[in-house]
């Protein structure tokens, strides 16, 4: 699903929302979790997932071109934990995951 996808379901689900709040409510919600994991906060959404910064440390990686040997500095890198109820469902667990 894509941004204007998950934006369109919104509206269709939400007839008192024209496209345009949609679009903004979208907005607002990505804005939201990128400022907090920008500060370095954690971003739960209960049974969904929670979303993190974990900091990678600098290694010594490999061009796949080349084979040569290169210097990947340390980097923040944004990471994702599904919650049980979403796990549940992926895994076809669905009348727990209603519980």
């Amino acid at each position: 699903m894509t941004k204007s996808e998950l934006i369109q379901r919104i509206a269709e689900a939400n007839p008192h929302l024209t496209q345009r709040d949609s679009e903004r409510v979208v907005a607002t919600i990505f804005d939201e979790i990128t400022e907090a994991l920008a500060e370095g906060r954690r971003v739960e959404l209960r049974g969904f997932g929670a979303f993190s910064v974990k900091d990678r440390e600098p290694r010594e990686g490999r061009n796949p071109r080349t084979g040569e040997t290169v210097h990947v500095d340390a980097k923040r890198v944004p990471f994702f934990k599904t919650g049980k109820q979403l796990r549940e469902r992926l895994n076809g667990d669905e009348a727990e995951a209603d519980a």
